[in-house]
């Protein structure tokens, strides 16, 4: 009888090529209390990584399809998610 479950490597295989890979999540993740220019400045780092990653494609339809509310994702930060799917921006 043939499995018809693909690996789950497949479906994964993009995050071995990113750019991220190995690097601190830091740059990607806000910190407790991060605003204004720090934030900016960090988000900026993080899609400059994005830019160049062969994978952001594959990383910013996998952040959308599963929810993520966090971090940025494919160069997409959490507020262009946000507005991405439709969610009003918090007051």
């Amino acid at each position: 009888m043939k499995s018809t479950t693909k690996p789950l490597l497949d479906a994964w295989q993009w995050q071995m090529r990113a750019s991220c890979r190995g690097l601190d999540s830091a740059v990607f993740f806000t910190p407790h209390g991060e605003r204004g220019r720090a934030r900016k400045r960090r988000e900026e780092a993080a899609r400059a990584i994005c830019r160049s990653c062969p994978v952001s494609t594959a990383c910013g339809s996998f952040a959308t399809a599963s929810g993520q509310h966090y971090g940025v994702w494919g160069g997409r930060t959490e507020a262009e998610r946000r507005v991405e799917r439709g969610v009003p921006r918090p007051r």
